[in-house]
């Protein structure tokens, strides 16, 4: 197939990456570039764009499912001024569906010129353009970990206010469908990361420096460990 666009899947340590990879690219009919265990969301970013041949190219994470009726032919181009555009994705556990974890298409002249955030790509130059379509589910309850994760940083950040410009009223939803419950496996634990995130961000809130925690694997899985190892076992 003949495309305007490059795919890359950006992974860490998620279980179902490899399986994912393989679905990305059987839905897109394409090659999709894989980045695996790079430390730095910033630098994992920043190689994305060095590995692709065109200017835009379609991102993935590692817990990405893309849905069986993405068409990349029904792709277009980011327009003049856009730096990336974000498809919404299905949260599996609270039913909520929005940008987070969605795919995306990136623009590599902006990632080049990536500014400093928490959430590391609201720093990209341009205007983000959101698109009510929907490309699939973001599967972040791939482990008790993995779920907690997910929880944790999302609500730290919505805590500490949306970076994209998101209004006080729809960050309350999101906070309050995050904490309240869900079905699904694992769900307790992305649960138990959203509370604890939003504890987080207001200590956090007196130690601005704090944040960059949210972007680093290690004292993740410490916070992670220290409070919910016991419980992970037990199942």
């Amino acid at each position: 197939m003949t495309t305007l666009f490059d795919a890359v899947m950006l992974s860490y340590d998620e279980p179902l990456a490899d399986q994912l990879h393989a679905r990305l690219q059987r839905i897109l009919g394409i090659r999709v570039k894989r980045l695996h265990g790079v430390q730095g969301m910033r630098r994992a970013y920043r190689l994305a764009a060095e590995v692709v041949d065109h200017d835009q190219f379609l991102l993935a994470d590692g817990d990405f499912v893309l849905d069986d009726d993405f068409a990349l032919t029904a792709v277009g181009p980011l327009a003049d001024g856009v730096s990336m555009r974000v498809w919404r994705a299905r949260n599996p556990l609270n039913g909520l569906i929005y940008g987070y974890g969605g795919l995306k298409l990136i623009r590599c002249s902006a990632l080049r010129d990536l500014g400093d955030a928490v959430d590391v790509l609201a720093a990209l130059p341009g205007r983000v353009e959101f698109t009510p379509g929907i490309a699939g589910t973001t599967r972040i309850n791939q482990s008790p970990y993995h779920a907690w994760k997910a929880g944790f940083r999302e609500c730290a950040m919505l805590s500490r206010g949306s970076e994209y410009g998101m209004g006080d009223a729809e960050t309350a939803e999101r906070i309050a469908a995050w904490t309240a419950g869900g079905e699904g496996e694992f769900a307790e634990f992305a649960v138990a990361g959203a509370r604890e995130g939003i504890a987080f961000a207001r200590e956090a809130a007196r130690a601005p420096a704090l944040f960059g925690q949210l972007n680093d694997p290690g004292w993740l899985v410490a916070r992670f460990t220290a409070g919910h190892e016991r419980q992970a076992l037990a199942g």
